[in-house]
């Protein structure tokens, strides 16, 4: 894919004419991982994942923590109704485990869900259970991003589930994969984005290929 076109077609869609060097630096480094392990994939999926980036890392492209007063997070401690979907079972878990990474992956169970994942993928040797802060790591909120968005980590839904090639309805299908993350929040906003991002791959010649590190993602 010809970097130069991409980044000078997302500088005037989705950034609005102002592209800077760390959103410059954190859209390369999440292109580098999805090239290295995910270029069998359709360019819609890495569309909507740019896409999905841009919006929960506030248009940096650099893997953040969830924003907001330590109070802001009782709304996830356990006991509560979004601390028991999240596996929320310690005091403090809710600020503990809040949104972290390109994709803000939220609470205990999902920290759990991306250690086992990808310790048997890679064969790393982290437990983001003990160590939580490893969630904002590039190489592991990248894959985070894309794996946990292809198989479903954080709602059982994956982005297979709506994006099929062979029949697409490309407005409805990426308003519908917001299901992949969090349910209809922003989804129209964040469909728009990805069907920028979507332009801008496939002007620069994206061709789907066999990963440099293969590793099936089925």
């Amino acid at each position: 894919m010809d970097r130069k076109i991409f980044f000078d077609a997302i500088r005037r869609s989705v950034f609005r004419g102002s592209l800077n060097e760390e959103q410059v630096e954190g859209t390369e480094q999440l292109l580098r991982v999805w090239f290295d392990h995910y270029a069998d994939q359709n360019p819609q999926h890495l569309a909507y994942n740019l896409a999905t980036a841009y919006h929960e890392t506030a248009h940096t492209m650099q893997p953040i923590m969830e924003r907001g007063r330590r109070s802001y997070f009782n709304k996830y401690e356990p006991g509560t109704r979004i601390g028991r979907m999240l596996g929320n079972t310690v005091r403090g878990d809710g600020y503990r485990f809040r949104g972290a990474g390109h994709v803000q992956n939220t609470g205990r169970r999902n920290a759990q869900k991306a250690t086992d994942e990808l310790n048997a993928r890679f064969g790393l040797d982290i437990n983001l259970v003990e160590a939580p802060e490893l969630r904002l790591d590039p190489f592991i909120s990248a894959h985070s991003l894309f794996l946990g968005n292809l198989m479903g980590w954080w709602t059982g839904k994956g982005l297979t589930d709506y994006l099929d090639e062979d029949d697409r309805d490309e407005w409805g299908d990426y308003v519908r994969c917001r299901y992949v993350v969090n349910g209809r929040d922003k989804r129209e906003l964040i469909a728009r984005y990805a069907t920028q991002f979507e332009e801008a791959i496939l002007r620069a010649g994206y061709e789907r290929t066999i990963p440099r590190t293969y590793e099936p993602t089925g």
